[in-house]
């Protein structure tokens, strides 16, 4: 989308393409494109048992994020993105609204680096980027984000062949939820990842090694179908993590497929982790983890496995109302206890760019509390996303 007001952040990054081309500031607004996303939530959960009584927790949780891009010359782009949030975690911002005051947030550059494409059918990545592979998060509209400075080469061979290539120096990782609380961001991550696709499927598989820490691996298979007016989505995936400090592997996986009929759609997915850990990623909401729902995650549960249920029934074409059921079932062996959820959703999508719903349901764990006793709680959200 071309632009001609520009905001701080726009002046900001006009500024460094500038210096870097010697461009006039007239020319560089005709090469800007930008994005990025807008996003409000407001979680309220309550807690009322044997051992809480009338315990409530309300948040706030916003963040602010732009993509800028400038094309240098015909062989290079500048991108940057821009947050405004939590520097600590990547730009999601968490007041507790019954403790904290209102306050203003930071704003920081989040990536800031060039793209390459003299090479045919390649593009190398050069700067601090978003880090993309099935154990990271390299973009969220409302959460942390996996980030490093590296240099990242992707090259196409034909349509159905893909080889990608990453190595970093830096990266976030000890800000990140993953469980892996030895990390603290110095090590060098690399990766390799290769895609293929074919009738109808698409297999990827990547290995990862992050440096003293833990080499990973893993596999992915998607689906999409028609068959008459019926669409299916199937899915599964592998992946192992192993652990340089100790003879533990943690392994997850997991299946599920998506279904549409005309108004009507239905989601079943079901995955399991070993017993020496669960933990296979460095974010617990990744591809190699299972957080499919809401508060029910398997990501960084050992020795269970998951049920993701959900049925959906788009009323109008703005309008779409869902039943969603989600459960974990942990071992004996198991770091975690029982637990499960079940909510109604209503997604209002006012245009194609703003979009938001509401969720209402019961989130309960088995021998929560140091008594023995469970957790009950009744949770509440309302999300609101722009894009632009």
């Amino acid at each position: 989308m071309k632009i001609t007001k520009l905001s701080l952040a726009t002046i900001i990054a006009l500024g460094s393409f500038s210096c870097v081309n010697a461009q006039n500031l007239e020319d560089a607004i005709k090469n800007v494109e930008t994005s990025g996303t807008v996003a409000y939530r407001y979680n309220d959960y309550e807690e009322n048992n044997s051992a809480v009584k009338d315990d409530s927790a309300t948040t706030n949780l916003y963040k602010v994020a732009i993509n800028l891009s400038s094309k240098v010359n015909d062989d290079v782009k500048f991108n940057s993105r821009f947050i405004a949030g939590d520097k600590t975690n990547a730009g999601e911002v968490r007041p507790d609204t019954q403790v904290d005051g209102d306050s203003n947030v930071d704003v920081f550059l989040s990536e800031a680096n060039f793209d390459y494409t003299g090479v045919q059918n390649s593009v190398f990545t050069l700067g601090k980027q978003g880090i993309t592979t099935p154990f990271t998060l390299s973009r969220d509209a409302l959460g942390n984000e996996s980030t490093g400075t590296g240099l990242v080469a992707t090259t196409h061979m034909g349509d159905m062949v893909s080889l990608t290539g990453g190595y970093f120096n830096q990266t976030n990782f000890n800000n990140n939820d993953g469980g892996l609380a030895a990390v603290d961001g110095s090590e060098d991550f690399a990766y390799v990842t290769g895609t293929i696709a074919f009738a109808g499927m698409t297999l990827d598989a990547t290995y990862a090694d992050l440096q003293d820490e833990f080499d990973a691996y893993s596999v992915g298979l998607t689906g999409n179908y028609t068959i008459d007016s019926l669409k299916l989505n199937p899915y599964a995936r592998y992946s192992s993590l192993n652990l340089d400090s100790s003879d533990d592997k943690n392994t997850l996986w997991k299946t599920g497929i998506q279904a549409n009929l005309g108004i009507f759609g239905a989601y079943l997915a079901y995955g399991e982790t070993n017993e020496e850990g669960g933990t296979v990623g460095t974010d617990a909401s990744s591809d190699s983890g299972m957080d499919d729902h809401w508060r029910v995650t398997l990501s960084g549960i050992n020795d269970a496995s998951a049920i993701y249920a959900s049925v959906d029934t788009q009323v109008t074409d703005k309008i779409n109302v869902a039943l969603k059921y989600s459960e974990i079932d942990a071992g004996t062996n198991s770091n975690s206890e029982d637990q499960n959820e079940i909510y109604v959703q209503t997604a209002y999508k006012m245009s194609k760019n703003l979009s938001t719903y509401v969720r209402l349901g019961q989130f309960e764990v088995d021998k929560f509390y140091t008594d023995g006793s469970d957790l009950k709680s009744n949770i509440g959200r309302v999300h609101v996303q722009y894009s632009f």
